[in-house]
């Protein structure tokens, strides 16, 4: 028996077509040049989820630092008191810290200093 697949091809093509719908140039119109971006981007979205974990750890330490330089306290000098008075602390509550509560930021810097 023949197996006519032409609307079960065109509904894949639509599926990739539409979800590479404004991207430049031929990527979002033509079948193959659509597919190979929509492969790239996939395997770039994976990757790069990974990557912003980094970047947002990167965030936190910047806005530690900068709350730290109030205080005439280093970064590395403020996270060696950390570990060396056992005060465990993650750097994403250390800055949420030191963005909303100062106050309290610089209790904990005075006791990691001290």
């Amino acid at each position: 028996m023949r197996i006519k697949r032409g609307t079960t091809k065109r509904q894949k093509h639509n599926k990739v077509l539409k979800a590479t719908k404004g991207y430049r140039m031929s990527y979002s119109r033509l079948y193959r040049r659509a597919l190979e971006a929509f492969k790239h981007a996939g395997s770039y979205s994976y990757g790069h989820r990974r990557q912003r974990r980094g970047q947002m750890r990167n965030d936190w330490i910047k806005v530690i630092a900068a709350g730290l330089s109030a205080t005439q306290v280093g970064y590395k000098d403020f996270i060696a008191g950390m570990r060396k008075n056992q005060i465990v602390l993650n750097r994403k509550m250390l800055a949420e810290m030191a963005q909303i509560a100062p106050e309290h930021f610089a209790q904990v810097v005075a006791a990691a200093v001290k």
